[in-house]
């Protein structure tokens, strides 16, 4: 017997072998969604390009070369995306402004799911009061637009990345409880819960045994699809200098400085800006392909 064929046995002899078989016809399906595809490769770059920054970057991000000579310079050999206003080296800038995106996106993920898993289950597994209060809470949350109630964390908090990555966790957990609430109510009152609730389990031990490994796939997907919004939250709070503070080579305060010179230096904004809509197209299409294959509602 092949290993293929061990993986996709119909009767696997362990417990590992049955989650490895899920797990390989899972990467299968995803394998065969094309734009799935591209989208990990996009992710992987980006993750490739912020680890291996210090390597591949020729240029110091932060100082600039000669203002007499080198200023807004036009991409080159020496320098393929061009300088901006500084004389600074705008690839370098933006391999660097890679791991900034990827520890907001990374850190805001971390923050908002499990705050809104908890939320969301909670929510849905009382019910009563516990439900109305935390769903009103998730409401007004969801009453603001994003980045309107972004920016009023930051300029209560103060500009800075630190303080935009907690305001755009703060504005980012409520469609995660949402989500865990309806699924909450579908299973709550499912044998296999009573059955624990007979057996003594715990209301705790029930929500985090049963209740949330049920709704991390849905989460999951959700949480994928709004990678692309949170960098475009945290570029827009950096475009607003509400963000990551200069000379940090974040991607939206880059379009920002570069603004001035779109007309005649074009590439000084038009390259930071097409690094977010290339990173925020590949969460999109990474977002779907496991949609196709994590969602049990799904065909397949």
């Amino acid at each position: 017997m092949t290993r293929r064929d061990w993986l996709l046995s119909d009767q696997p002899a362990s417990r590992n072998q049955a989650r490895l078989g899920q797990f390989y016809r899972t990467w299968l399906a995803f394998r065969s969604n094309t734009l799935a595809m591209v989208g990990l490769v996009i992710i992987g770059v980006l993750v490739l390009t912020a680890i291996l920054a210090p390597l591949i970057a020729p240029y110091d991000p932060l100082i600039g070369g000669d203002l007499r000579t080198e200023r807004l310079l036009a991409p080159s050999l020496s320098h393929l995306m061009g300088t901006d206003e500084q004389a600074r080296d705008i690839f370098s800038r933006l391999v660097w402004g890679s791991q900034i995106t990827l520890v907001v996106v990374a850190l805001v993920a971390v923050i908002a799911t499990p705050l809104g898993i908890l939320v969301g289950t909670v929510a849905g597994y009382f019910g009563g009061w516990v439900d109305t209060v935390l769903m009103r809470v998730t409401d007004i949350f969801l009453a603001f637009p994003r980045l309107v109630l972004a920016l009023a964390f930051v300029a209560a908090l103060g500009p800075g990345i630190q303080n935009a990555i907690i305001a755009i966790a703060i504005t980012s957990w409520p469609p995660y409880a949402r989500l865990a609430r309806a699924e909450t109510l579908t299973i709550r009152e499912s044998d296999f819960i009573n059955a624990a609730r007979l057996q003594g389990a715990s209301s705790a031990r029930i929500i985090w045994g049963h209740v949330v490994p049920l709704c991390t796939s849905s989460i999951i997907i959700r949480v994928t699809l709004d990678m692309a919004g949170i960098i475009l939250t945290a570029a827009g709070l950096g475009f607003l200098g509400l963000g990551a503070q200069p000379p940090q080579p974040e991607w939206g305060a880059m379009i920002a400085s570069g603004r001035r010179f779109l007309i005649d230096q074009w590439w000084v904004a038009t390259m930071p800006g097409l690094a977010i809509f290339v990173v925020s197209l590949g969460f999109n299409f990474l977002g779907d392909g496991l949609r196709d294959v994590l969602d049990p509602k799904g065909d397949r």
